[in-house]
């Protein structure tokens, strides 16, 4: 291997300027330049040396281990996301990485935390941060690089700054919340309005969670009474897994319910006491987005009063503990009960009150209805006895007419009767067969007629017919 490049361009210019001038090198320059120089042959030599050589793959890795060390004996802080956690024997082993704007890894590494540390560390971290270390945590780590021929490249975990990653979730927390702010879901469910009767209730919690025994036992009471039903779905609330288990709960929990023909009237998430580091695995965008989206109202008691998580953000009520929420029931079913007991007396107290209103009312309208009755069979008898006086006297009258008429007729028939003709000196003349004869020329001479008198017949013979002109 030639001799370094930099230090032959430092000699050249050396020998050019000495050539051109009188120019000198101080007594450090010199020095400097001679280390170099030794280093570059001494690099060169050792090139030389090793061109040939073979080694075996652990004394390479020896000497790889032997740089690391010397370069990197010093610790250094570094930022990094934590993939995976994993411990054994008191011994904690982590798989960091480091990743883009894109969320692209750029590079990965493992971490080693000691047993004799590990305590202490840790403990430091869930007194600050409120949770443990995880997968998905962002970190700052005090770290020294480490290398084993065969294990391969580490770093050794010295120290953890909680103030980190506490910024970073609190930064986390923020923009959930923004996002939740403006896909308009973070008072969805508070804009619901409280059912005025709470018939059945679905309930997501641990099984054999602390505070779930005090909430059952008062909801079993209510139960009993008949003032309402609960079911139950269960999911765990802690782990990188808890809220896709929570959420899978409410789905399959809701699906039961459908199947029995079933509609909550609210559901109930509750957790009751646990680790307080167990309320950062709450803070989960698609968990808060399903609570939120619900149709029943959401009622929430993780078991802490200090802290928020997101699931308080979007719920229609908050309550500290599971024993509150079936507090806050039962008062819910208590209001209601003596809301409906006072609506009952107004209404009793109402329907009496229209009861005797009514009573009163059809009395007066008894009383009217009598009255206009006599009154107008009153003037129905007064209209029958006038109609019957006037048709009486028309009858009468009619009468009076007809017998006047009558007379008159009489009169007339008996002036035209023949014996009245008869007795004025007037006669009948008839032939021999008994007609009337009205004519002169009905005879002639020799003819045989008959003369009707008032008092007797004449029989007589014509001698002669003369007719008028």
């Amino acid at each position: 291997m030639p001799v370094n490049q930099h230090i032959l361009h430092q000699i050249n210019d050396l020998a050019t300027s000495q050539s051109t001038s009188e120019a000198t090198l101080s007594s450090d320059e010199m020095a400097q330049l001679s280390a170099e120089l030794a280093h570059a042959q001494a690099e060169a030599e050792l090139h030389a040396a090793m061109q040939d050589t073979t080694l075996s793959l652990a004394d390479y890795l020896a000497a790889v281990q032997l740089v690391i060390d010397e370069t990197f004996a010093h610790s250094v802080w570094v930022k990094a996301e934590i993939r995976s956690h994993s411990s054994k024997g008191g011994h904690h082993y982590f798989e960091l990485a480091d990743k883009d704007a894109n969320g692209k890894i750029t590079a990965s590494c493992r971490g080693n935390l000691w047993r004799g540390q590990a305590q202490r560390l840790l403990g430091k971290f869930e007194r600050q941060t409120g949770r443990s270390l995880a997968q998905g945590l962002n970190v700052l780590f005090k770290v020294s690089a480490s290398f084993h021929p065969q294990y391969g490249f580490a770093v050794t975990i010295l120290d953890i700054d909680p103030t980190y990653t506490l910024g970073d979730l609190a930064q986390q927390y923020q923009a959930m919340l923004s996002r939740l702010q403006n896909e308009g879901l973070l008072t969805l469910n508070a804009s619901l309005p409280t059912p005025f009767d709470i018939t059945h209730v679905l309930v997501i919690a641990p099984e054999n969670a602390a505070g779930l025994g005090d909430f059952r036992a008062d909801a079993d009471r209510l139960m009993a009474a008949g003032a309402c039903e609960f079911s139950y779905a269960h999911a765990t609330f802690q782990g990188n897994h808890a809220p896709s288990e929570i959420r899978q709960a409410i789905i399959t929990g809701r699906k039961a319910l459908q199947a029995r023909g079933i509609t909550p009237d609210l559901l109930v998430i509750i957790r009751g006491g646990g680790a307080v580091g167990d309320l950062a695995y709450l803070n989960d965008y698609e968990l808060a987005a399903l609570v939120a989206e619900q149709p029943m109202p959401v009622w929430v008691g993780i078991g802490h009063e200090r802290d928020r998580v997101l699931l308080d953000e979007v719920a229609h009520m908050r309550f500290d503990t599971p024993s509150k929420v079936i507090a806050g029931i039962a008062q819910h079913l208590y209001a209601t009960t003596q809301a409906v007991k006072q609506a009952f007396v107004q209404i009793q107290h109402a329907a009496a009150q229209q009861l005797q209103l009514a009573k009163t009312d059809c009395q007066h309208q008894l009383m009217t209805s009598q009255h206009a009755a006599r009154q107008q069979l009153q003037h129905s008898r007064q209209q029958l006895d006038f109609a019957f006086n006037t048709l009486k006297q028309a009858a009468y009258q009619q009468l009076a007419l007809a017998k006047q008429h009558s007379e008159q007729l009489r009169e007339v028939i008996l002036l035209q009767h023949p014996a009245s003709v008869l007795a004025k000196g007037y006669a009948i003349v008839r032939t021999d067969d008994g007609h009337v004869m009205t004519h002169a020329k009905q005879t002639a001479p020799n003819t045989h007629l008959t003369l009707q008198l008032q008092d007797g017949q004449l029989a007589v013979t014509v001698n002669a017919v003369t007719l008028n002109d």
